[in-house]
């Protein structure tokens, strides 16, 4: 049984409060905090569906973008050699492409961001 609900790419998860008799709710995957509460399933669903679409409606009007959760899926279109530099690294290292593009990815992002310093002639 899953915990989760999903609506319009955006998936809250479903925790009971047993003090409060209520199923409290939070969306998942996003910086932005989103959470609504409900006493039953049906009232927990379409307060979700309210949240979300509040959510939507107050980032059209900000002239923001909404976050969104991510998908998980990259394309990527990178020059030949590249490509064949990390199917063979991803060999040598026992995985597969993917999972060693993951790991890269995921070591990159967590860098701290190289600066190029400019200097002025004065």
């Amino acid at each position: 049984m899953s915990n989760a609900m999903t609506y319009k790419g955006y998936t809250a998860s479903m925790v009971f409060d047993a003090e409060d008799k209520v199923i409290v709710g939070r969306v998942q995957d996003i910086d932005d905090i989103i959470a609504f509460h409900g006493e039953s399933v049906a009232e927990f669903e379409s307060n979700f569906h309210a949240a979300i679409d509040d959510y939507l409606a107050a980032s059209r009007e900000l002239g923001s973008a909404p976050e969104r959760p991510a998908s998980g899926k990259v394309m990527l279109r990178i020059a030949p050699e590249v490509h064949a530099a990390a199917l063979k690294a991803a060999a040598r290292s026992g995985t597969s492409l993917n999972k060693w593009a993951e790991s890269a990815l995921g070591k990159a992002a967590r860098k701290a961001p190289v600066r190029t310093a400019v200097l002025s002639k004065a």
